[in-house]
């Protein structure tokens, strides 16, 4: 008993992948260190974000996403408070708050809030039909529209609106997508890359409007969206729009605390808030260095990191991550990595194989390779991932690199 009472506490708020992670992690280095409890705003145990378009896709369920049930939570003796959301931290009294009444002292406090979708702010954005694309309630409502109407329009081009239109269509709704750039996934393709990848969705039944700038949702008359009207005047029909135009860190918590924030939880390398150092951060509500990471790889990173200061290791620093892309988008593989667009001063070489639907982009400067950009195959990616980290010069190499590592082209 005595041991018990003499543990220090530790509270996570956010039951994500960021914060779980972390919590592994610390009890891989210190299992008898803390008594932890972790409220969770969804009613859910912690589950795989990223496997939500499977579900909705109808290529696995909930259960199957699932990654640490709640025996896990029971194995290691972690209070854990679903459907909870906190409301306010008294720093100076070290007590966490929700909005039900519960209460939770801690020594150290883990901020794992992630983040929240962006809607856009137009006319009619509050209509039954008008969601974001974020979580298992999202996804569990896009399941239930898909067998009662027919017409959805997704906002956003990125991979998460990709993947909610590709799940919309194979459950059987007429999908539009609305993006405001010149092509999809502006930020991992450049345009050649985009421009295969919008026809292979057309080719599956997906419309596309690019440039498009929406200016309301429109009202059935009875409280549910009925069509989508852009600013050019046109409008599309939609009994379910899907808001995936982005995401915001979720710091409205940390702001009330009093924490230095900007576009995240501003941390240190040791991803200890800069405010006040008895409260870390990790994942997509942190901001480190000036950047909040928004993939999975980064989080890991930093959850590792995270873990060796809270277990009272002190050894760790995370000094960033250097990101590649690497997606599959409806069944598509994709990889960008480093300067794929190709700056002033660089050179690009291209391999294109329309029969095969390949498409491969290497960027140069000088005699190194700063950037790559790949459709279709990318089994060579992690080599170039390696190259542009690495820096080493290459130019021996360039006008053969396209066609991957020497053995691979020698075989």
């Amino acid at each position: 008993m005595s041991q018990a009472t003499s543990r220090k506490k530790l509270v996570v708020i956010g039951n994500g992948m960021a914060g779980i992670r972390t919590l592994e992690e610390l009890l891989k280095l210190s299992p008898d260190l803390y008594d932890i409890t972790v409220f969770g705003a969804e009613p859910h145990p912690n589950y795989n974000r990223i496997m939500l378009s499977p579900v909705l896709a109808g290529e696995q369920t909930i259960d199957d996403i699932i990654l640490n049930p709640l025996s896990w939570y029971e194995r290691h003796g972690i209070t854990l408070h679903l459907g909870q959301t906190v409301t306010e931290v008294d720093r100076r009294r070290r007590v966490v708050h929700t909005a039900d009444g519960i209460e939770a002292h801690y020594d150290r406090l883990l901020l794992a809030t992630g983040s929240q979708p962006f809607i856009l702010p137009v006319p009619g954005h509050t209509l039954t039909g008008v969601i974001a694309y974020r979580d298992i309630a999202d996804t569990q409502t896009m399941i239930e529209t898909a067998r009662t109407h027919r017409h959805a329009v997704v906002i956003g081009g990125g991979l998460l609106g990709l993947e909610a239109a590709n799940g919309l269509r194979l459950r059987g709704m007429a999908v539009t997508v609305v993006h405001i750039s010149e092509w999809l996934l502006e930020r991992q393709l450049d345009r050649e890359a985009a421009g295969l990848l919008q026809a292979e969705l057309a080719a599956r039944g997906i419309g596309f409007e690019l440039q498009a700038h929406t200016a309301a949702c429109l009202d059935d008359g009875y409280g549910r969206v009925r069509a989508l009207a852009l600013k050019d005047g046109r409008e599309l029909p939609a009994d379910l729009v899907v808001m995936a135009a982005g995401i915001r860190p979720q710091v409205a918590l940390a702001e009330s605390m009093g924490l230095q924030c900007n576009r995240g939880v501003v941390v240190t390398d040791t991803l200890q808030s800069i405010t006040d150092p008895r409260i870390y951060a990790v994942g997509e509500c942190a901001n480190h260095r000036g950047t909040a990471y928004g993939l999975v790889a980064p989080l890991y990173e930093q959850a590792k990191v995270c873990a060796t200061h809270l277990a009272h290791w002190g050894i760790g620093r995370y000094q960033g991550s250097q990101v590649s892309t690497k997606l599959k988008v409806t069944g598509i593989d994709l990889f960008s990595a480093g300067d794929f667009m190709g700056a002033e001063g660089t050179e690009s070489v291209f391999l294109r194989d329309p029969l095969r639907g390949v498409y491969k982009k290497l960027v140069f400067k000088g005699p190194q390779l700063v950037g790559a950009c790949l459709y279709g195959d990318i089994r060579d990616g992690a080599w170039y991932f390696d190259l542009i980290r690495s820096g080493e010069p290459v130019a021996s190499q360039r006008d053969t690199l396209v066609f991957g590592p020497p053995q691979a082209a020698a075989g």
